[in-house]
């Protein structure tokens, strides 16, 4: 019978039979949430029960804690209907039931009253139903009357017996439910109280461990798997922590219980729910340690089936495994030789086998991760139990193996009855394996395969390596080198590509065994200079491998075919290499030296025969291009190329990814070596993008290839002692080109040891050079007007300079070249080492100048300097005027100070030299950029009728100057026209980015023309002392245009009749006066001019605007005045104006502009430019400022620029004045205006 809540069933028995049924089918159909104590949270459970005969027998007494024989509700079935019956036997029996349970504190029992109505027909003085029930009630449930139900009818089908079954079973379950929670947290408790006195003394594990178990069942029958589990991950955890503290020296008593000695060791069981043997053991406190964790192993595998979780299963029992090898050291239990490994690989195969029972093979096969170590650490103790039985050798097992075998398989006892039937049961597998060497080779390479192929199905490649490296192990002792070479060279690769240093010792003195067994020279030699080279070893081990390839070098060489190519990573290390010169180029013909610096890795001294270096030559067939190897950023400051350094004995493995081999392309113009595109190339292309072996081997040097080379730099008779050495090679240049070093190669005998590929990529040039000129100046920009220097630089290349070779210049008049007796020329070699110094002979006729050059060879290089003076023009190009003069002061003001602000550039004067060379039959043209240092700009400047002229001269350049002798000279030599300076210094220093300026006033007997045409001088010296020499002044020409003064404009202000002062807000008198200075001209006689009798006028328009805001012009604001043309006519204007702000307000702006009429073309079409007003000072203004309203309409039209609606209409044109024909005498004139009201307010704050 199950496990499952017991209830109790007492009355009559022929009711419950009959209902039995029904009571078994329909109790777990319905849901119930169980609610649990201290937070835990609610479940949803079927409830089902047990239901036997009412014994007294069967309720516990006290201290009892079996829960699983323990009945949770007691339940008393009658059918009584009639009073009488009632009495006579029903009450008593109830009474008798009920005094038993008091007798025992149960409070949880049910009375059920079953309703018939056969016997209602058969009873005429049966009270009705409810009668009895009331009575019962009444009787014994006075203050629980739900522990009464009545059940009508239970084999009926109908509605009202339907109704009365779901009222029973609603009770039933709430009571069974209520009585299990109550009785279940009573039972925590007491378990809890229990292991709380784990540290008293007496107290014992495997007690606690059998009431914690009755709680795991109590779970489990619930089918709360889940919760039986955490049951037992307790007790695992309880005991694991004992265990622990044990090993740490705190151990308890009880433990010394499971510290027996072990004598059976038949692995888990897993096939039964429940091990009631070691369950036994365990509650008589003899079971072992194996005993315990394997019956409680055995419990959470069911659980975890049942919860569908076999994965888990898998990786518990690893954990197991390996635990329980630990605990047994740490408790010190004596375990017989072999026993542990039998028992982890018995219990390995029963995990496996009951994971397979529950799981498909699609299952399996995708979750191989979670078994395949269990397969793994199967095969390892397989391995363990073969080398203990001399099953993994080459003879066979002798006496004492087979003794040894019997002694492990007695231990296993006999076979158990679940898996006598089964073919492949862990037992019969054990036996099997340890009965022959085939047998045993079978089983283990079965399991070895099989583990491997797991592993690489999941991408474990190390776990899958290692187990190739214990089949190889296997291989070799049963005296197989051919079949452990491959699983040798898998996990050295392995190895190598993760970098481990000792596995990767280790693992090659196997391959080295195994190559020398199998007679593979060459491999075992490549081998052994890896292992001689590798400082992870003992020098003992070293010094044999060394001698093993000394050995074979001493073996007379009976050919070329005989030769043996071996890797050099294990022999030595590249550390430096060196060029002598440091540059490495050399000229053809050239003497070039190498300085390599080597380290041997080997511990005792070699003899080599002969080190060389292959080269490879690379001739551009375009002279004009010129390469730059990237790989020379390898060279550190002083020349010296340094290899990549690794840890010594550890060289990179073979299959790495080869540098880049890139270099920089770039190509030159022929004519005048300026850039025409650069690039960048790879040269090595061919090993990047080559198809990589995978199956070739890393310690293979069958791939290993000398190259043919046609040039080779070689040494020889060397002796390689063990550490740094230094090695020296001698070459003479003969061919141009570019050498690159290839390979390395050293001979020791019939060995020699390559080094395929030599990295970083390193070169040296051997060149055959034309002859080159080349023109430099001494500074960042040359300077015109002054003495400069500039460089010429010859490198003769292959021509050899002889006597009488000479430059010839030829040059314009502009470019001068300043002969000195001190010109000197030096001639030093290619990198700069001065050789000699001679005197410099320089001869000018015309504008030919012959430099003779001194005597010097091929691939050497002339150096001198001249000083040339490039003259600045007469005239430079005047800025662009893009601003119409204005007759604003402070519009002056403001170009001045935007002057200031915004430097402008210098302007640049372009010479050519054509230079003839004595090695070529062309010219070489050669230009060169003289910068104006100066720059200048003028400014005309007004005081009423009297004219001054300020010229501004700018130094662009970065030294100074010394400036004298300005001069200003009128280019037509008028003599009406005076000059008068104002400069108080004739000499004035000028510094870089300064400007320096000079002021005139002019002077006239007569009235000067309407246009002057002047130039500005000045000379000019460097502060830094150069003479004078050739050097010209700075000219400057300039022009001016109607600049005589025509009009005196003056404002005056003046406050209210009666009032002495302006005041704010208060309307003041403005009046404008417009004086003729000068009788009719020549520019007067424009379209406003109107003659009339010898009585000239003009039309002018003034306005009046404050752009500053501080006054507000009232009523007209501008108007057009007829203005005679005859000195000192006056016309004044008067307006109202009001100040805004009290202080010193300047003046409003008064401006004066010609006023020139609308006049139609003579065809008699209207002009269209006169449609439109161009002038943007008339555009631009409301009415309120435009001119006088009834001077326009005097000539038909009004003008507003606010509106669009005139558009088309024939407008009148606003002229301004040239810069100095109208002078405004009041413009910067300022007015006191003081506030309207003289109140101040002061707040004081008293406490």
């Amino acid at each position: 019978m199950e496990n499952r809540p017991l209830a109790t069933c007492a009355g009559d028995q022929a009711i419950f039979s009959s209902v039995y049924s029904i009571l078994m089918q329909q109790l777990p159909r319905e849901p119930m949430e169980w609610r649990r104590s201290y937070g835990r949270p609610p479940k949803m459970i079927h409830l089902e029960a047990n239901f036997v005969q009412f014994k007294e027998e069967l309720i516990p007494k006290e201290g009892n804690r079996a829960l699983l024989t323990f009945p949770f509700l007691h339940i008393f079935w009658t059918d009584c209907c009639d009073t009488e019956a009632y009495k006579a036997t029903a009450k008593d029996d109830i009474t008798k039931w009920q005094n038993i349970l008091k007798a025992y504190s149960s409070s949880d029992w049910l009375i059920v009253v079953v309703e018939s109505d056969a016997k209602k027909k058969n009873k005429t003085n049966i009270l009705p139903r409810t009668s009895i029930v009331d009575k019962i009630r009444n009787d014994f449930c006075n203050k629980q009357s739900d522990r009464c139900v009545v059940l009508t009818d239970p084999l009926k089908d109908s509605s009202r017996t339907q109704e009365s079954w779901n009222t029973f079973f609603s009770k039933l379950r709430t009571l069974l439910l209520m009585s299990f929670t109550k009785n279940l947290g009573k039972f925590e408790d007491e378990m809890r109280t229990m292991r709380e006195q784990r540290t008293e003394s007496g107290w014992s594990f495997c007690e606690y461990f059998m009431v914690q178990e009755e709680l795991a069942f109590v779970f489990e029958m619930l089918q709360q798997f889940e919760d039986a589990l955490v049951q037992y991950d307790e007790l695992d955890a309880l005991f694991t922590q004992y265990v622990v503290n044990y090993g740490a020296g705190d151990g308890a008593n009880w433990l010394t219980s499971f510290c027996h000695p072990v004598q059976n060791w038949n692995g888990l069981i897993l096939r039964k729910p429940i091990d009631m043997e070691k369950r036994e053991l365990i509650q008589k406190n003899k079971a072992t340690l194996l005993d315990l964790r394997s019956y409680l192993f055995s419990r959470q595998c069911t659980l975890l089936v049942f919860l569908q979780r076999p994965w888990e299963v898998a990786q518990r029992a690893l954990e197991l495994l390996q635990n329980c090898v630990q605990e047994l050291k740490l408790l010190e239990v004596s375990v017989p030789v072999g026993a542990l490994d039998c028992w982890v690989f018995l219990s390995c195969l029963e995990v496996l086998q009951r994971i397979e029972g529950c799981c498909d093979a699609a299952e399996l096969e995708n979750n191989s991760c979670h078994t395949v170590g269990l397969w793994s650490y199967a095969t390892e103790k397989l391995k363990s139990l073969g080398y203990l039985c001399g099953l993994i050798s080459e003879e066979g097992p002798d006496s004492e193996d087979l003794k040894r075998t019997v002694d492990v398989l007695s231990g296993l006892g006999a076979e158990r009855p679940e898996t006598a039937n089964s073919p492949q049961s862990p037992y019969k597998t054990l036996n099997e394996a340890l009965s022959s060497v085939e047998s045993f080779e079978k089983h283990y390479l079965d399991l070895s395969h099989t583990a491997i192929e797991m592993y690489q199905t999941i991408g474990q490649v190390r776990s899958s390596q290692l187990l190739g490296k214990d089949l190889a192990d296997f291989y070799m002792r049963k005296g197989e080198p051919q079949k452990a070479e491959m699983y040798l060279q898998e996990a050295l690769k392995t190895y190598q590509a993760e970098g481990w240093p000792l596995l990767i010792a280790h693992t090659r003195k196997q391959l080295a065994e195994c190559q020398k067994q199998l007679q593979q020279t060459q491999n075992y030699l490549q081998t052994s200079s890896l292992l001689a080279g590798d400082d992870n070893l003992t020098e003992t081990e070293r010094i044999h491998f060394c001698q093993e390839i000394l050995n074979l070098t001493q073996q007379p060489d009976s050919g070329q075919d005989d030769r043996l190519l071996l890797g050099m990573e294990g022999f030595l290390q590249l550390q430096s290499l060196c060029f002598k010169p440091v540059c490495a180029m050399v000229h053809v013909g050239g003497l070039l030296e190498i300085e390599l610096t080597v380290h041997s890795l080997m511990p005792l001294p070699v003899h080599l025969h002969q080190l060389s270096i292959h080269l490879n030559l690379s001739v551009s067939k375009d002279t004009s291009k010129r390469s730059s190897e990237l790989g020379s950023r390898s060279r550190n400051v002083n020349g010296i190329f340094l290899f990549p350094s690794g840890p010594i004995g550890h060289p990179s493995p073979r299959n790495k990814q080869p540098f880049i081999e890139l270099c920089e392309l770039y190509e030159q113009s022929p004519s005048d070596s300026s850039l025409n595109s650069s690039g960048i190339i790879c040269k090595n292309m061919h090993l990047l993008f080559g198809r990589q072996e995978s199956s070739s081997s890393l310690e293979r040097s069958s791939g290993l290839a000398v190259e043919d080379a046609a040039h080779v730099l070689r040494t020889t008779d060397i002796l390689l002692k063990p550490g740094i050495n230094t090695i020296h090679f001698k070459t003479e240049a003969k061919e141009a080109g570019t050498y690159t070093l290839r390979q390395l190669c050293a001979s020791v005998g019939r060995v020699q040891f390559t080094l395929p590929h030599i990295y970083p990529i390193i070169q040296y040039e051997v060149y055959s050079q034309e002859p080159l000129l080349k023109l430099q100046p001494m500074t960042d920009s040359l300077l015109a007007g002054i003495s400069q220097s500039v460089t010429f630089t010859i490198q003769t290349g292959h021509y050899t300079v002889k006597s009488g070779d000479t430059l010839q210049l030829s040059i314009t008049d502009t470019l001068p070249i300043l002969h000195s007796a001190s010109s000197t020329a030096t001639v030093s070699t290619s990198s700069g080492d001065k050789i000699s110094e001679a005197p410099l002979t320089i001869q000018s006729s015309g504008k030919l100048t012959s430099i003779t050059l001194p005597l010097a060879p091929a691939y050497h290089q002339i150096e001198f300097q001249l000083h040339v003076i490039c003259h600045l023009p007469s005239t430079l190009p005047t800025p662009p005027d893009t601003e119409r003069p204005s007759t604003d002061l402070k519009a002056n003001r403001k170009a001045q100070e935007k002057t200031k602000l915004d430097m402008p550039c210098m302007t640049s004067i372009e010479q050519k030299i054509s230079i003839d060379c004595p090695w070529t039959i062309y010219s070489t043209l050669i230009s060169l950029t003289f910068n104006i240092p100066f720059t200048a700009k003028h400014l005309l400047l007004s005081s009423g009728p009297r004219k001054y002229l300020q010229v501004c001269v700018y130094n662009l350049s970065h030294i100074g100057f010394q400036l004298f002798d300005p001069q200003l000279v009128e280019v037509t030599n008028s003599s009406e026209l005076d000059f008068v300076p104002m400069n108080s210094l004739n000499q004035q220093c000028m510094y870089s980015k300064q400007a320096t300026f000079f002021l005139w006033e002019f002077k006239w007997s007569q009235e000067p023309g309407a246009s002057l045409h002047c130039q500005f001088s000045v000379s000019f010296t460097p502060l830094t002392g150069q003479e004078l020499g050739l050097m010209k002044p700075f000219t400057y020409e300039l022009k001016l245009d109607n600049f005589c003064t025509l009009y005196d404009v003056k404002a005056e202000i003046f406050p209210p009749f009666g009032a002495e002062m302006c005041k704010t807000g208060t309307l003041c008198n403005l009046e404008v006066s417009i004086v003729r200075l000068s009788e009719l001209t020549e520019v007067d006689k424009d379209e406003a001019l109107v003659d009339c009798d010898g009585y000239c006028t003009t039309k002018l328009m003034y306005e009046v605007v404050d752009n500053s805001s501080n006054w507000a012009v009232c009523g007209k604001s501008s108007g057009v005045i007829s203005m005679p043309l005859a000195a000192r006519a006056t016309h004044k204007v008067r307006m109202e104006v009001m100040p805004l702000f009290a202080g010193f307000l300047p003046f409003p702006d008064i401006r004066l502009f010609k006023y020139l009429p609308f006049q139609p073309s003579q065809s008699g079409q209207m002009d269209t430019d006169s449609l439109i007003e161009n002038d943007s000072l008339s555009l631009d203004r409301n009415l309120d400022d435009q001119v006088d309203s009834s001077s326009l309409r005097s000539r038909g039209s009004t003008h507003s620029s606010g509106s669009s609606e005139h558009k088309g209409v024939p407008m009148p044109r606003l002229l301004p004045f040239s810069t100095g024909q109208v002078f405004n005498t009041s413009a910067s004139m300022q007015i006191l205006v003081i506030p309207s009201q003289d109140e101040h307010m002061l707040e004081i704050n008293v406490t």
